[in-house]
């Protein structure tokens, strides 16, 4: 790709789902200033798959930490539905995060003393749904990811595939309009990685979710609608459907 191609702006959706406009975040490190995004802006559509691409170290993981309010940029705007995210204040951006948001990581993060069925629950929980739906709500999803007959399991018990399937089951529990994913399936062997792409595509068809995930694997990078490469701080389009 040359390095002349203009910084990629998104899908030019009028309405998008998530909005960052010239977001910069600095970091000192050793009394040096590190500068990770410089300028990057993007745009993504409800129901878009978008791959996020590029060596490591270059900012893939801060980006998506910034678009789902876990981290703030040194300055620039996140936009979600036309809301400026940090505007909001830390009790309202849980809020959001926990309601609007699924994240999915490279490690699952699952609570070891506690079942699948529990693990998934606890975002309803969390959100002060009644217990008897979440309960209800949390079998559907494990239904969903193919994991009706696991609902008892520990994470011990399960395969690292079948862990990660719980760790989806648990971001998509309360049907969030977004999950962002960091190499979720970085981790896996390949076969058992090609599944959990599978059902992150059966997720955004039968759900409508959208998906913004960084990976290195080139499998699920050519499967998204949208590839865009994190280079110096900005991003440029790998390639769009």
């Amino acid at each position: 790709m040359s390095d002349r191609m203009a910084a990629a702006r998104g899908a030019p959706d009028p309405n998008p789902l998530v909005e960052a406009c010239d977001l910069h975040k600095y970091f000192h490190d050793a009394g040096k200033e590190v500068r990770v995004l410089t300028g990057l802006s993007l745009s993504v559509g409800a129901g878009e798959e978008v791959a996020i691409i590029g060596q490591s170290g270059v900012g893939k993981s801060t980006l998506l930490h910034i678009l789902g309010s876990l981290e703030r940029p040194s300055s620039g705007t996140v936009r979600f539905e036309g809301r400026d995210l940090f505007s909001l204040d830390e009790s309202a951006l849980a809020a959001f995060r926990n309601l609007k948001l699924g994240f999915v990581f490279q490690f699952h993060y699952l609570l070891g003393d506690f079942t699948a069925l529990e693990n998934v629950m606890m975002p309803a929980l969390i959100a002060r749904m009644p217990e008897r739906e979440a309960r209800a709500r949390a079998e559907e999803i494990l239904e969903l990811v193919g994991l009706a007959d696991k609902t008892e399991r520990r994470p011990a018990e399960l395969s690292g595939g079948e862990q990660q399937r719980v760790a989806v089951a648990r971001a998509v529990v309360l049907r969030p309009k977004m999950v962002l994913a960091d190499e979720p399936t970085g981790n896996l062997d390949p076969h058992t990685a090609d599944e959990v792409h599978e059902l992150f595509h059966r997720l955004n068809r039968e759900l409508g979710i959208t998906l913004i995930i960084a990976t290195h694997n080139e499998r699920l990078t050519r499967s998204m609608d949208r590839a865009l490469r994190l280079k110096e701080g900005k991003l440029f389009e790998e390639f769009s459907r």
